[in-house]
């Protein structure tokens, strides 16, 4: 599928790229606020706590962000579903097919994600 993207997906993927990005950079922001206002934690606690959030944000966004190609436009799309930057309506401007691909993709993920925390 990757292979075949259609130019109106790969436009479509860039710019919604942008937004999640924004999204999920405004996400963590605030995940960092919450952890070090935690006034009940030492400064080195909420240290802590902010640096392994950040190195686990890190991940995330290398898998769904770094180097966009057609070749990964698919996945990284499932990935941003995954980690709810995306809506279904914002999914509704790709081709039916993309869109499809990009649902199993979403399913298998957290069917993984499920069985790798059970």
């Amino acid at each position: 599928m990757s292979t075949d993207l259609p130019e109106s997906d790969w436009k479509a993927f860039r710019k919604l790229r942008e937004v999640a990005l924004e999204r999920f950079c405004e996400r963590i922001l605030a995940e960092v606020g919450r952890i070090i206002s935690d006034a009940k934690r030492s400064s080195h606690a909420r240290y802590l706590a902010a640096y392994e959030l950040i190195q686990e944000r890190d991940d995330q966004i290398a898998r769904a962000f770094n180097n966009p190609r057609r070749s990964v436009a698919v996945s990284q799309l499932a990935t941003l579903m995954s980690l709810d930057l995306i809506s279904q309506e914002e999914l509704q401007s790709f081709t039916p097919r993309t869109q499809s691909v990009v649902e199993a993709l979403r399913q298998a993920m957290s069917k993984a994600r499920a069985t790798k925390g059970a």
